[in-house]
């Protein structure tokens, strides 16, 4: 299918006019049932597990006032103001908001869903949004989309024209083309239809694989007018988007130079690096955040990079969600039937000798699922090292379910995802707690807020969750969420999403693996 410029506009218009349409029906809803009855909450007798990694209070009492937390404390030391809405919190267990630090839930790359969904976008990335803070996620980064629609979005739930998680946004991965690019998805361009050079533009913003060709200069310049466009920060790719082989990026003096510059604009410079001396290279030029450092084309992280980037106090947003769990589970399975074929097949080749190819020995490390075992691996040293990790799971919206032929893993689901992630640091590694913090405080640091963010104390946002069982004594206790309060609006979970595009019915409950 092909779609003119001027086609293209009027889908774009046509969504703004729906964005319109959309913001004003769920502003008066949300006014109705998320807004609690007074400006004042109480969670009352509650265990607060407050994110900073110690002992939980007990039998403690949280009061919210207005958007912030305006007391902590035993029950009896905290008075409840007359007309405060009161949440029981007896045998409930209080957390932080979580954080996922690596989400995309916006449109980009498959072209039926792109062809007729283009012009319902915001409510894509609206329904996206409110599928992550139905599973208690209060916060997310958005690390690749359509940066148009998910700022848009952003600025809405930010006004409070409808309820939704707190969003940052970098739009593009700097560098790196649209979805039907050689740099992000090895397409030539040359068979592109007009309606995917048109998608390349939407979402590379500028930001392309026209800056590979810039000096170190050059690339100042562009990368601010990047930053113009109202990102919150930057990723940008250190190295090429796909696997074996790994081609290095942009060279040591321009991400230098890319990190300086979005550093002089107080923001997050953050990279894709996915081979041993295309991370080391960006960890040369200053970044702040490594997207999936365990993911290194499949090879074991030498130590001295593990220390160079505990050292430094490198934040890394890692995809356990794709290497413990039900994900792991489903490796190990098709790996033993992996196995059992190929001594079938060796059975029937015995006694002739032949030499793999390289690409045949890739294929075999494919297909026995080297990779993943190296991402798993990876992920534990990296735990072991006591570097600062958060959950970071790529959840993605992703195509729409009418053009599936299979249904999508439930741990890529924007949420659920996050929570099967949160769970994968444990069976990694962490401790409960441990993962906790990594889900909230960390998050906080990688959001660059941890003075609004990441813990349950006085003065910060009133991003809470209230669980019904303590997912102290075992992590999958998070996945009974009650209630979640965000910035002092108290959200009921089922009413989410509240206008379905995809998900017009509910999603898969939480507790299928």
């Amino acid at each position: 299918m092909t779609m003119s410029n001027q086609q293209l506009r009027r889908f774009l218009t046509f969504a703004s006019v729906s964005l319109v349409a959309l913001a004003i029906a769920l502003a008066s809803r949300t006014a109705l049932d998320a807004q609690p009855t007074s400006g004042t909450v109480a969670i009352v007798g509650a265990t607060v597990i407050d994110g900073n990694g110690g002992a939980p209070m007990s039998n403690a009492t949280v009061l919210v006032r207005d958007k912030r937390i305006a007391a902590v404390g035993p029950r009896g030391s905290v008075t409840v103001p007359e007309g405060a809405t009161v949440i029981d919190g007896a045998g409930k267990f209080v957390t932080p908001g979580f954080i996922d630090t690596n989400v995309h839930i916006s449109m980009y790359a498959n072209l039926e869903t792109l062809a007729r969904y283009l012009p319902r976008a915001t409510e894509v990335v609206v329904e996206g949004a409110q599928l992550e803070l139905k599973h208690g996620i209060t916060t997310v980064r958005d690390s690749y989309g359509e940066m148009q629609t998910l700022l848009k979005v952003r600025d809405m739930i930010a006004r409070g024209d409808f309820v939704g998680p707190r969003m940052q946004v970098a739009g593009n991965i700097v560098g790196w083309g649209g979805p039907f690019s050689i740099s992000f998805a090895v397409t030539r361009d040359s068979g592109l239809s007009p309606f995917q050079e048109q998608v390349n533009d939407l979402i590379t913003q500028g930001g392309g694989e026209e800056l590979m060709d810039m000096t170190p200069d050059e690339l100042r310049v562009a990368i601010n007018k990047y930053l113009d466009k109202g990102v919150d920060f930057v990723k940008y790719g250190g190295t090429s988007h796909w696997n074996n082989p790994v081609f290095i990026g942009f060279s040591p003096d321009a991400q230098k130079a890319l990190v300086e510059e979005v550093h002089k604009r107080g923001k997050v410079a953050e990279t894709h690096s996915t081979s041993i001396e295309g991370l080391r290279l960006s960890i040369n030029a200053g970044i702040d955040l490594i997207q999936h450092p365990e993911v290194l084309d499949p090879r074991e992280m030498p130590d001295d990079l593990v220390q160079q980037i505990h050292d430094r106090k490198i934040i890394g947003s890692m995809l356990t969600n794709q290497i413990a769990g039900a994900a792991w589970k489903k490796h190990l399975k098709t790996k033993e039937e992996n196995a059992k074929k190929d001594a079938e097949d060796a059975k029937e080749s015995e006694g002739v000798s032949k030499t793999k190819t390289l690409a045949e020995r890739r294929l075999a490390d494919r297909t026995s699922g080297l990779g993943l075992e190296m991402r798993r691996l990876n992920a534990q040293k990296l735990i072991k090292a006591g570097t600062i990790l958060t959950p970071g799971t790529d959840n993605y919206v992703g195509t729409a379910p009418e053009f599936r032929r299979e249904p999508k893993p439930i741990w890529t689901e924007p949420g659920m995802g996050t929570i099967t992630a949160i769970e994968g640091l444990v069976e990694l590694g962490m401790t409960p707690s441990q993962a906790i913090v990594a889900a909230t405080k960390n998050g906080a640091l990688a959001c660059r807020m941890t003075k609004d963010l990441g813990t349950v104390e006085v003065g910060k946002l009133a991003d809470l969750l209230v669980l019904d069982a303590d997912p102290l004594s075992d992590i999958a206790n998070i996945r009974k969420l009650r209630t979640v309060i965000k910035e002092g609006r108290v959200v009921e979970p089922a009413s989410l999403p509240e206008k379905p595009v995809w998900y017009r019915t509910p999603p898969r409950s939480s507790s299928q693996h």
